[in-house]
């Protein structure tokens, strides 16, 4: 049964459920959900191998869907990462005006900014919803960042604005979480850490469900939402971004050819903890929602070592 934030006139969506026999990649419909398997008539397609021929493969699921019928339906479950293993997990930072602001970058204009990027590290960071998500080893400040994820669907090297969202398969809702004091090397040469920081085990929910790129008019005009124990923390739309999603993927494209499958998380708006000294404890509730994509819920778990 499709939940209750499956966005109103979208055609589909994929979403990979956590089941007794294993994950189960799935298309959701208004009608239902459906594997994803049965959906193309194959078998053992890899999480990631779907967006090796993005175009092809959303054709024959946009076609395919038509003939799928109650039978064919499965119940829904907890939701995994929609796409489980992506390649390459890449953050923009310090990409929204008013959160440089709240940061204390006063006047900060799109000519006197530079746009740069880091890592996480998908096989440790990336997780679905739920209890997933632990706190990092010997911070005492994890923060929370919502973020619309675009997934790469053609391989892009070095190309251009004009060009670029031809090469993004679709979106989802992540939250980039941040162990705000590791972050921090005052006294080198260096001053920040960023794996430190931001690579941290399980630090990267994604989901519920992945968004293919044609749902979206404007990429540029998306409302995305952040709450903490019920709390608002984050409310802005992605107009506010500095550099818009199409020069993210030309930018980093002349740095690293972009491959399918990749993800790039593209900065987030103002409401992050940092500025109030306000930040996550064990057993916190963060929901992050996304228009157009839905509601992402996870549970801040005590921190582990195995």
């Amino acid at each position: 049964m499709t939940r209750p934030d499956f966005p109103k006139r979208l055609a589909w969506a994929l979403c990979t459920l956590d089941t007794p026999a294993g994950p189960l990649a799935c298309v959701e419909t208004a009608s239902g959900l459906y594997p994803l398997g049965k959906v193309l008539g194959t078998t053992g397609l890899a999480n990631i191998d779907l967006f090796e021929d993005w175009a092809e493969n959303a054709r024959r699921i946009s076609t395919a869907i038509s003939s799928m019928s109650a039978a064919d339906a499965v119940a829904d479950a907890p939701r995994l990462a929609p796409l489980m293993f992506p390649g390459k997990v890449l953050c923009a930072g310090a990409n929204y005006f008013r959160h440089l602001e709240e940061m204390g970058v006063k006047g900060a204009t799109k000519a006197n900014q530079r746009l740069f990027f880091f890592f996480k590290p998908p096989r440790n960071a990336v997780v679905g919803e739920g209890a997933t998500v632990h706190m990092p080893l010997d911070t005492r400040a994890f923060d929370w960042e919502i973020e619309l994820a675009a997934v790469i669907g053609k391989r892009a090297r070095a190309v251009s604005v004009e060009r670029a969202l031809e090469h993004v398969a679709g979106y989802t809702v992540a939250v980039d979480f941040s162990a705000r004091d590791l972050n921090q090397a005052p006294d080198t040469f260096y001053k920040l850490d960023w794996v430190a920081g931001k690579a941290q085990e399980s630090c990267c929910p994604t989901g519920p469900r992945f968004v293919p790129a044609a749902a979206f008019a404007d990429p540029q005009a998306i409302g995305l939402r952040l709450a903490v124990n019920g709390v608002t923390k984050q409310d802005d739309t992605t107009a506010d971004m500095i550099f818009p999603i199409a020069e993210q993927i030309a930018i980093l494209s002349r740095i690293m050819a972009l491959d399918p499958g990749d993800m790039l998380l593209t900065g987030t708006p103002a409401g992050v903890g940092a500025p109030k000294k306000t930040f996550l404890s064990d057993g916190d509730v963060v929901a992050s929602e996304i228009d157009g994509i839905g509601r992402l819920e996870v549970t801040v778990q005590p921190s582990r070592t195995s």
